[in-house]
Order: structure tokens, then sequence, then C-alpha cells
């Protein structure tokens, strides 16, 4: 039998990326939570880690440029058999996130793991 292909659960783009680094030049320490739905839709937030308490139900699904990325228990359950990509397009961040008024907003995309991909939760 095939070994399986360990897959990231959440990725980024090169434009994630390069927004990551224009919000750490004003907040260093940062983190990002997937949205669940509400007032910002399903954006992924990003908040100064001293600002956002990560919930004990909260589920770490891995880092991108170091960043640290969270989802809720119950949005994790819905979304445990897809890699999520942190994207960026034109337009105005979620209210609370610190992509707001950058004129550019963080988007997740993702793709659906298959084909023997394991995909395994990181250490919290």
């Amino acid at each position: 039998m095939p070994e399986a292909i360990t897959q990231p659960r959440v990725v980024t783009t090169d434009a994630a990326l390069a927004l990551i680094r224009e919000i750490q030049a004003d907040y260093p320490d940062i983190l990002f939570h997937q949205s669940g739905g509400c007032c910002d839709g399903s954006s992924p937030m990003c908040y100064p880690a001293d600002d956002y308490i990560v919930g004990d139900r909260d589920v770490k699904l891995g880092e991108i440029g170091g960043v640290p990325v969270y989802i809720s228990e119950s949005q994790f359950d819905v979304w445990k058999h897809t890699q999520l990509i942190i994207d960026v397009v034109p337009g105005r961040g979620g209210m609370f996130s610190l992509d707001n008024g950058r004129e550019k907003r963080f988007l997740t995309r993702s793709r659906l793991f298959g084909g023997g991909e394991a995909c395994p939760l990181p250490p919290r």
C-alpha cells in the first residue's frame, strides 16, 4: 500500500505573505482566526496576538509565514477534509481584522484533500 502524502492544512499565496509582512511592520506578533460567518462572512481574520484570546476549543491548523492559523472546533468539523489557502484580493478587510483599510483583504480559498493525502494537525 502506498504511503500517504502529508499536506499542510493551511497554505498561503505570495500575495498573502506580502500583506502579512506589511501588517507585521505595524504589528509584529499576529495570528489568524478563520471566521465562521456572522459579521465578516468566512474571511480569515488577522489580529494582534495579544488582542485575541484563542479558545480552548479552537483548533490550530498550522502556520503561514510563521503566523499561527486557528479555526473554531465547529468550523473545523465542516472543513476537516479541506486544505485552506489564504490569499489576497482587492477590497476592504473585515471590520476588526488588521487588513482593514489597506485596500486589499485576505480571502480563504480551499481544496479537498484526496488521493491518499494525510493531513495531521500540528501541535497546539
